[in-house]
Order: C-alpha cells, then sequence, then structure tokens
C-alpha cells in the first residue's frame, strides 16, 4: 500500500516600510508503504523532500538557492567560508545606504565585490550580520589608506 508525503514550507520576509513579501510551496510524494517499517529510509525521503521545497521558496524569494553546504542547524554556506541563515533578518535600509555611500567614495564597485565575497548581485540581500561586517571592513581599509569617512 503507498504512502503519500505532504510537506509545506513558507517563508515570508520584510520588506523597507513594513511592507513584506512571501512564498510558499506545497510538495507532495507517492512513496513504497513498506518504508513505514525502515524509519532511517522514511526518514530521508522525508528530509529531501523538505530540502527540495525550501530551495523552491529561496529560489522564489531571491532569485537564488542556498542549497550549497547545507547545515543541521539551517545555515549555508555560499562556499567562499561564509554562511547564510536561511532564517536571518536581512541588511536594514541604512546599511545598503551606507555601503553604497563608502563604495563609491572608495571607488569600489559594489556589485563585483558582493559577487566574489558573497555570490550576491544587491546589498539588500545581505544579512544583518553580513551587512555590518563588510561596513566594518570597507571602514577598515579606508581608515588603513588614510582615507577619512
Amino acid at each position: 500500500m503507498p504512502l503519500t508525503l505532504n510537506v509545506n514550507v513558507s517563508k515570508k520576509v520584510g520588506e523597507p516600510d513594513y511592507g513584506s513579501r512571501g512564498a510558499s510551496v506545497t510538495l507532495q510524494q507517492e512513496i513504497d508503504g513498506s518504508l513505514v517499517h525502515n524509519p532511517a529510509q522514511l526518514q530521508s525521503q522525508i528530509k529531501s523532500l523538505f530540502q527540495q521545497a525550501r530551495e523552491a521558496v529561496e529560489e522564489e524569494l531571491f532569485g537564488r538557492t542556498v542549497s550549497t553546504g547545507a547545515t543541521e542547524n539551517g545555515a549555508s554556506s555560499n562556499g567562499n567560508g561564509h554562511h547564510r541563515q536561511a532564517n536571518g533578518r536581512r541588511a536594514t535600509d541604512s546599511q545598503v545606504r551606507a555601503l553604497h555611500a563608502i563604495a563609491n567614495r572608495q571607488k569600489i564597485d559594489l556589485r563585483s565585490l558582493l559577487d566574489r565575497q558573497y555570490q550576491l548581485g544587491r546589498p539588500e540581500d545581505l544579512s544583518l550580520q553580513e551587512a555590518s561586517q563588510l561596513i566594518d571592513e570597507l571602514n577598515s581599509e579606508s581608515a588603513q589608506k588614510g582615507g577619512r569617512l
């Protein structure tokens, strides 16, 4: 007798001016009923289905997947030593403005920097912590060059 697995993943992210946007996906898969006698294999099927659903939601919300190097605590690696928190807060408007201002002042191509260090195209896609660290790094580099911000 076949079993039907249903998983649902929803995520909502904050936007400027108290807005938000969300995405939700429900996946259904029919599996062999004998898996109830093999809990480890059943759990593996369930985890796989949830991972696919999470990736679909991330792709819908952010236009990219964060599945590379997934860890058990929900963090994932972007392959460059940086770890993204799948449910972390996004960079604030103030941080985004600061990054643009610092990059302009230092004549840095912000888009290239974000792509190289985080595999992202926009500072809005940074986490709160990543944005804060990048601002500190850029300010530190400016101070080392003798510049004033």
